[in-house]
């Protein structure tokens, strides 16, 4: 039997789609943390459940060509970016093949080509939002990240894939709480006022908002705080206090105050500008951002003549990309600030063939149908969790001359298109795109278009 703290030789033959390293003692499966396919190495047992072991790497015996030394000094404690232990090509050929997994395991369609990953030149400091949480450490005050699966602050004076804005924002803030002596929200007590530092930066308009995310609307010393960020922070254009008050995990509570500049804060993607609130879902990775959406407008083969649907639209970036090719865009959201964000970016944008609809895709969308309305082209965006049952069943009624879907998980991907393959719609081009470099998430586009005479 495998038990805790014994230490082994272990080859390592493949690697989890969270980057694990996997070998075999005595036949059980055990994941190596940073460890690389085709390496061997001495391991530490740390943790044994049922089926498999958790171990840590003591020592290499043979290195893969493929390793590097992480750039971060606190990478291993961190664990934001879990492969920086690997060179960034073979990052984007282990992202290649996590698509290619799911798509065949979960999704069923063997043999699907799946295009290299496009990655990014310059794979640093690529991040337009950063969430600092904020407490206690054994001198004081302290801001960083969260360590793996808990809720241990990590503390960085910055962070290689931040914005550098991002990260003078977060010591600025820092620096006025220990020298005002502002109270630090306590997860365990639940007392204390500043519980996350959140930032957000318009890379292309250079504009930055800092949000202090309170447990009150009350901040001591305001004046001083704006002063400072206001002497600090370049392109500073607005500082907003966001309540919550409640406990859990959710970072921003609903309720706004701004104690300087304007409400929002403005980006450019292309050609196109749009309105950032503190709330809203905009993308993190603008460079990567615009090869996404360029790549969804260009599967969607849009010659002008199409009415487009575009599910979980956020604050309207792809629908209004869309628009340019498009005769109609119809954009979906359940987010109520986030749809009127999209109505005014349309407005801001001089673009008056959109229109947008404020509920849940799977409720919006076989309404509209009852009513006569139908998508040429329909472009999906969902969340993590994939699309709903009740909204492909819709789709699949409603037949579409083609689906461009754009996932941000690859299993749920999978999932639904192997319903959407089994009725109908066949898969033409999948190009997983690189949004977020060092760790093991992807991003992907894929076409699916509809098969002839088949329902």
């Amino acid at each position: 039997m495998i038990a805790k703290n014994q230490v082994f030789e272990i080859e390592i033959t493949g690697q989890t789609h969270e980057g694990l390293g996997v070998g075999r003692v005595d036949g059980m499966a055990v994941f190596v943390q940073g460890a690389i396919a085709g390496e061997k190495v001495v391991a530490k047992i740390i943790k044994v459940l049922k089926n498999y072991a958790v171990a840590r790497i003591e020592s290499f015996i043979e290195k893969s060509p493929d390793r590097t030394e992480p750039f971060c000094p606190v990478y291993k404690r961190c664990g934001g970016c879990n492969l920086q232990h690997m060179t960034y090509e073979r990052t984007l050929q282990f992202k290649r093949q996590v698509v290619i997994d799911n798509l065949e395991r979960i999704g069923g369609l063997e043999g699907i080509h799946v295009e290299p990953v496009i990655g990014m030149e310059t794979p640093r400091r690529y991040r337009n939002k950063a969430q600092y949480p904020v407490g206690m450490g054994d001198n004081g005050p302290i801001a960083g990240f969260f360590a793996p699966r808990s809720h241990e602050i990590i503390q960085t004076e910055e962070c290689g894939i931040q914005h550098p804005t991002s990260d003078l924002a977060k010591n600025t803030v820092l620096e006025f709480i220990r020298a005002n002596r502002i109270p630090v929200y306590d997860e365990l007590t639940h007392k204390g006022l500043i519980r996350h530092v959140v930032v957000k930066v318009g890379f292309a308009t250079g504009e930055v908002m800092v949000i202090l995310v309170s447990t009150s609307s009350i901040i001591p010393k305001k004046d001083k705080l704006v002063s400072l960020l206001k002497e600090r922070i370049p392109g500073l254009a607005s500082i907003v206090v966001n309540v919550n008050d409640k406990t859990g995990n959710v970072i921003l509570g609903s309720k706004n105050i701004t104690l300087y500049g304007k409400d929002t804060i403005e980006d450019k993607l292309g050609d196109l500008f749009f309105e950032i609130s503190p709330l809203s879902f905009y993308q993190i990775n603008p460079e990567q951002t615009l090869v996404l959406y360029n790549k969804a407008v260009e599967y969607a083969g849009l010659t002008g003549k199409e009415t487009v649907f575009d599910l979980y639209c956020g604050i309207g970036t792809i629908s209004l990309f869309a628009a340019g090719k498009a005769k109609k865009v119809i954009g979906v959201e359940s987010v109520p600030e986030a749809v009127e964000a999209a109505r005014r970016n349309a407005e801001r944008n001089r673009i008056n063939h959109a229109e947008f609809y404020c509920g849940n895709a799977e409720d919006v969308v076989p309404e509209l149908y009852r009513q006569g309305m139908k998508a040429d082209v329909v472009i999906v965006d969902p969340p993590r969790k994939g699309c709903d049952e009740v909204l492909l069943k819709t789709l699949i009624e409603m037949a579409p001359q083609r689906i461009v879907y754009v996932s941000c998980n690859p299993s749920t991907l999978a999932r639904d298109m192997k319903v959407l393959h089994g009725s109908g719609y066949e898969p033409q081009k999948v190009q997983p795109v690189d949004m977020f470099p060092w760790t093991n998430h992807v991003e992907c586009v894929v076409l699916m278009s509809k098969v002839k005479n088949q329902v």
